[in-house]
């Protein structure tokens, strides 16, 4: 579902993925053109997975394409970083998924708003390009009608 009301530009922020790399973004994302699955909870996790399966033949698709699970998390967890990315780095054995899962720990109400995320009791899906514009946006679990909104938007952007 691409929304009228999506924001222009993805606010810079300082990320660290789950292997310990530091990133800046939105300019240190990988991709031509990035989905970034936002979440707040740690019970958004089956929500952010739920993603994945219909994002692989996306990202085989569009070789420009990259994805990544972005949880925001409150900057003052930031003194137990090591513990709480630790965490999450020893419960996924996969090196791919650490690498894109980028946590950042900052003023979420501010990273909302930058967002235009009214909800933090969902996850919030977006198409990001490396100059930050947001060019497509949908939020909750993954299903059919907005993988395929996603998919078009892919597609229109490749032409």
């Amino acid at each position: 579902m691409a929304a009228p009301s999506a924001p222009a530009v993805f606010p810079q922020l300082k990320a660290r993925n789950l292997n310990g790399r530091r990133l800046t973004l939105p300019a240190g994302f990988a991709g031509v053109r990035n989905i970034v699955i936002v979440a707040f909870r740690r019970w958004h996790q089956p929500l952010v997975d739920s993603w994945f399966p219909a994002l692989d033949p996306l990202l085989a698709a569009h070789p420009d394409l990259r994805a990544y699970e972005l949880p925001v998390i409150a900057s003052g967890y930031g003194l137990v970083r090591p513990f709480i990315d630790g965490g999450m780095a020893v419960a996924i054995p996969d090196p791919a998924v650490r690498e894109r899962t980028l946590t950042v720990y900052t003023d979420v109400a501010t990273v909302m708003a930058a967002l235009q995320i009214a909800n933090p009791e969902t996850i919030t899906i977006l198409l990001v390009d490396l100059s930050g514009q947001i060019s497509w946006r949908s939020e909750g679990a993954h299903d059919p009608e907005k993988g395929a909104g996603l998919a078009q938007e892919l597609a229109a952007g490749s032409r």
